[in-house]
């Protein structure tokens, strides 16, 4: 079974319940998983076996909330070879802003930057369409935890 370190994102509090959820659902499928909230890309790049999943929603003009800025920083600043790394995004936003999901867009393009590489395809959750957007990220965890061995 894998060990998932989920990066989390989160302003009012809606992409934590995502990352719980989806901690969950890891760990009753037998995985390992740590929620880290917030993130230090010394503690993430520690376990290059481990998967990331990113877990993030957006702030502002397409911002990352603030407890992931400094992980973002970071990983602009020491650009880190992230090559070992595999990494999966759940991102979440209102599709009626133009920066529709742009936190977990960011993240996502500055980790295949460093080397990481995706698997599977970003989950972009429209918290307009979803009471609760865990139940979109709980159909779309199953699928591709199937898909990373």
């Amino acid at each position: 079974m894998a060990k998932f370190n989920l990066i989390v994102g989160s302003m009012l509090g809606a992409a934590e319940y995502v990352a719980d959820h989806v901690a969950d659902l890891l760990n009753q499928a037998g995985h390992q998983s740590e929620i880290h909230n917030p993130a230090r890309l010394a503690a993430i790049t520690a376990e290059p076996d481990a998967i990331l999943l990113v877990v993030t929603s957006t702030h502002g003009a397409g911002e990352v909330p603030d407890n992931l800025q400094p992980f973002l920083k970071d990983l602009y600043e020491q650009k880190p070879d992230l090559g070992a790394f595999r990494y999966g995004v759940i991102a979440l936003g209102d599709r009626s802003y133009d920066t529709f999901c742009a936190g977990g867009k960011t993240l996502d393009q500055r980790l295949a930057e460093c080397g990481a590489s995706r698997i599977g395809e970003r989950l972009e959750i429209d918290v307009t369409q979803y009471e609760i957007p865990e139940d979109a990220a709980e159909a779309w965890i199953q699928p591709w935890m199937a898909s990373i061995s």
